[in-house]
């Protein structure tokens, strides 16, 4: 199976300032975040806006970052499913790329019980062309799941981990990596809580900040990965302001406003019911990047 561990970048959705898929652009950031050090990179996560893309443009960026990932030889993951097992079901055999692992999210807004949690993933990992990733993200869904759960679905066949999104480092947290940790890859996705995650055993991180700074967060988890503590608590310490300001605002308005103030990307341009980001906000978030920057490993 393809290593899941280092650096996967959610990749945002670059729009024109009219609104239209800037396609090209989404190849470019692509390889420029790979360039930075990125392992590899997630389609169609919270950070591309999927709900506000047509189905032909979902395929688009699909397509995209599937012929980027080929091209480089590096693993691409895709977030796929939802709420309703059997569409997920259907919606994750139906996938048509070589992939490296599908990310599908806790069942949202039904709020399952924990025992529902996990028959909706096992007969996701039963029908997914290849390892299925479970993202836990309770303050997404409104399902959070005990210790137990996790490792649970730790356990069932062709899940092969977990995107760890809890709003920090809880008691759950502590047992998945204790009991599991060791056998299951845990990726975390809260990017002002990776240093902490990633100490703990993480393997690394799918990080919505590294679409703005790909090779200081690849050097964060390089340096865990290698057991520098003392460079990865400092490149930790070093990312907070950064991970702060760029969630200020609803993910991802500021990563968006960022790179297109950088010329990275043609515009800020976000899909209702988003906004752009406050010119404060952006402002802000300019300033840490450049507090963060750091030569990369």
């Amino acid at each position: 199976m393809t290593s899941l561990h280092g650096l996967f970048v959610p990749m945002i959705t670059p729009f024109t300032a009219d609104g239209a898929l800037a396609p090209a652009a989404l190849e470019a950031h692509a390889h420029r975040v790979l360039d930075a050090g990125a392992t590899g990179l997630v389609a169609l996560g919270t950070t591309a806006e999927p709900s506000a893309l047509t189905a032909g443009e979902r395929a688009e960026v699909l397509d995209r970052c599937a012929a980027v990932c080929a091209e480089r030889d590096v693993p691409l993951i895709v977030c796929a499913g939802g709420n309703a097992t059997a569409e997920s079901v259907r919606a994750v055999g139906a996938l048509r790329h070589p992939v490296a692992a599908v990310l599908a999210v806790v069942p949202y807004y039904v709020r399952p019980s924990e025992e529902g949690v996990v028959a909706h993933f096992t007969a996701l990992a039963a029908a997914a062309p290849a390892p299925l990733l479970v993202y836990d993200v309770p303050y997404r869904t409104a399902r959070p799941l005990s210790g137990d759960t996790l490792v649970r679905l730790a356990g069932i066949p062709n899940i092969a981990g977990f995107k760890h999104s809890v709003g920090g480092v809880d008691a759950a947290s502590v047992e998945l990596m204790a009991r599991a940790g060791s056998t299951t890859t845990v990726l975390c996705g809260d990017d002002r809580f990776a240093s902490a995650l990633l100490a703990l055993g993480a393997r690394g991180g799918i990080l919505a900040a590294a679409n703005v700074a790909p090779a200081e967060y690849a050097g964060l988890i390089a340096a865990w990965l290698a057991d520098d503590a003392a460079r990865g608590r400092a490149l930790g310490h070093r990312l907070d302001a950064l991970g702060a300001a760029l969630f200020a605002e609803p993910n991802p308005t500021v990563v968006k406003a960022v790179l297109a103030e950088q010329g990275l990307i043609p515009s800020a341009a976000v899909r209702l019911p988003l906004l752009p980001a406050a010119p404060e906000s952006t402002a802000l978030a300019l300033r840490a990047a450049a507090s963060a920057a750091v030569a990369p490993v």
